[in-house]
């Protein structure tokens, strides 16, 4: 991978290597090549107020070339309080995972982690090139962490219940973390009813202001 030319890149520029990028596949500097073809998938404008940080796309979005066209992003959608119209709108809505591609399956049959060649390479040029995002709702622990860094609890639990000071910290963009919507956090969110009832009015609220 050639190191980016000096000066502010476009966004366009960025999306174009992005979406060309066989780093994890050709390239592995952690894991073992990447057996299947890489299909980076995201979406952005350099208008887009809001922004979803993501993990990596599932085997259905691999299919699909389209973020969160599975369960998951039905279950988003509605956390966020909006339609597909607006969240593939890319002019509003911008999203962006740690890991632009599907990373395949572990021994158990779940997804792997987010490549970790990914986010190095791509999110600092990305997020460069996106000056207008004023939110970015950090979905699960992978993006948390990269995000928030040491501000990051050791858990998931600990980040979102924090979510307070999170999104009120002098910072711009704000930053909102949130569980990730998968099924598999079920549990976790009928363990925590505050989520719904007190962070889920104040995300809608913010996303409405920010897409309207």
């Amino acid at each position: 991978m050639s190191a980016p030319a000096a000066g502010p890149e476009t966004l366009d520029a960025v999306l174009t290597e992005l979406r060309a990028c066989r780093v994890c596949r050709d390239e592995p500097r952690f894991q073992p090549p990447l057996p299947h073809e890489p299909r980076p998938v995201i979406q952005a404008a350099v208008t887009a107020r809001l922004c979803v940080a993501s993990q990596a796309p599932g085997i259905r979005v691999h299919a699909s070339g389209r973020p969160f066209t599975d369960p998951s992003g039905v279950r988003l959608r509605s956390w966020l309080g909006i339609g597909e119209d607006v969240f593939y709108d890319e002019s509003k809505v911008a999203i962006v995972p740690m890991g632009a591609c599907f990373p395949g399956y572990d021994a158990h049959g779940g997804d792997l982690p987010p490549r970790r060649e990914c986010a190095p390479i791509w999110h600092a040029r990305v997020f460069a090139a996106l000056p207008a995002i004023e939110l970015i709702l950090v979905v699960g622990r992978y993006a948390q962490a990269w995000h928030l860094g040491p501000k990051a609890g050791a858990k998931l639990s600990e980040t979102v219940a924090d979510w307070r000071a999170i999104l009120s910290a002098p910072r711009r963009p704000r930053i909102l973390p949130l569980p990730h919507p998968s099924w598999r956090n079920n549990a976790w969110l009928r363990r925590n009813p505050w989520f719904e009832a007190e962070l889920l009015p104040v995300l809608r609220a913010d996303v409405a202001r920010l897409v309207g």
